[in-house]
């Protein structure tokens, strides 16, 4: 798989986790976990957009 293609899946990936994590702290009334969850969402969209900005320069 190529590396623009990998951040893209990792991304997705870290973005469902970081859904689940912050749904779960909700539920939970963690705030700790809520906010790790909206940070890891975060860093997934950031990975995703990375992974296409590569997936243009590669062409």
């Amino acid at each position: 798989m190529k590396s623009g293609s990998r951040d893209e899946a990792e991304g997705k990936l870290h973005q469902v986790k970081g859904k689940i994590k912050e749904i779960a702290g909700q539920v939970s009334d963690n705030p700790d976990l809520e906010a790790e969850g909206k940070g890891e969402k975060s860093e997934g969209k950031v990975q995703e957009k990375l992974g296409q900005i590569k997936k243009i320069f590669n062409k």
